[in-house]
């Protein structure tokens, strides 16, 4: 199987094959998926179309204990979309990661996903689970806090995929004036998690209350575009990952 290999050629930044098959192991993460209670279709490439009306988005926080790149931690926002071929998944308008330059230069360069660095954390006080968002440190741009008290509901599990599709767009700009280089693809990829078990057999999968602020909005990471609407439902997860490209839905 073809290797992808980062630049520079002899010692590239991270290293992954054709399918971009990558795995990350010990996963937790807190999140909300909401309707969102703003237009969205100015964020979406044309290709694309939101799923529902009004829009769904998600917003979470993640930590990899184990990846291909190393441990990171991880914030993503998304807007359930449907593509060309009728499938739906998340578009991922903005996504943070915190100090792993081969993590953030793979996930833009392979992917097109638009990692930034950020100052991300995930605590637990209590019964309680927070995630934080800061760019820089002080400018609070995001705060996610679940109590996950319960676990998910039979019913809910399963509409609850295990699989889910995303979209980025992956552009290289011109090299010069007459815009020579340029390349925009509309990249679909993939993740498939396995829930981890705990003693007694059950998926680590709880929900319960779930609150999400935009505490101090910026118009140079605008994550508050994805206006909060009403909640539909918070959770807390631990799993293992894979992760893999699909295809390009367009390439121009």
């Amino acid at each position: 199987m073809a290797e992808i290999r980062g630049i520079p050629f002899d010692a590239p930044l991270y290293h992954g094959d054709e399918e971009h098959d990558g795995a990350f192991l010990s996963c937790q993460a807190v999140q909300a998926i909401f309707t969102i209670a703003s237009e969205v279709e100015g964020l979406l490439p044309r290709q694309l179309t939101p799923a529902a009306n009004p829009a769904v988005g998600v917003v979470g926080i993640a930590c990899y204990g184990s990846s291909i790149v190393g441990p990171y931690m991880e914030q993503y926002s998304g807007i359930e979309v449907r593509d060309p071929g009728g499938e739906t998944g998340f578009y991922i308008p903005y996504i943070y990661v915190t100090t792993n330059d081969a993590a953030l230069a793979s996930g833009r360069e392979t992917l097109g996903a638009p990692k930034k660095l950020a100052h991300i954390a995930l605590t637990r006080e209590g019964g309680l689970i927070q995630g934080t968002l800061e760019r820089p440190t002080g400018k609070r741009l995001l705060t996610i806090t679940a109590q996950p008290d319960s676990r998910l509901r039979a019913a809910a599990r399963q509409m609850y995929s295990t699989h889910t599709n995303f979209y980025s767009v992956r552009h290289l700009p011109p090299v010069n004036q007459s815009g020579k280089g340029t390349v925009t693809q509309l990249v679909k990829w993939c993740t498939d998690r396995t829930f981890r078990r705990d003693e007694w057999g059950e998926e680590v999968l709880f929900t319960g209350p779930v609150s999400l602020t935009y505490d101090s909005p910026s118009v140079i990471d605008p994550v508050h575009n994805l206006g909060l609407g009403r909640i539909i439902l918070g959770t807390y997860e631990e799993y293992d990952s894979r992760l893999r490209a699909i295809d390009l839905l367009s390439n121009e």
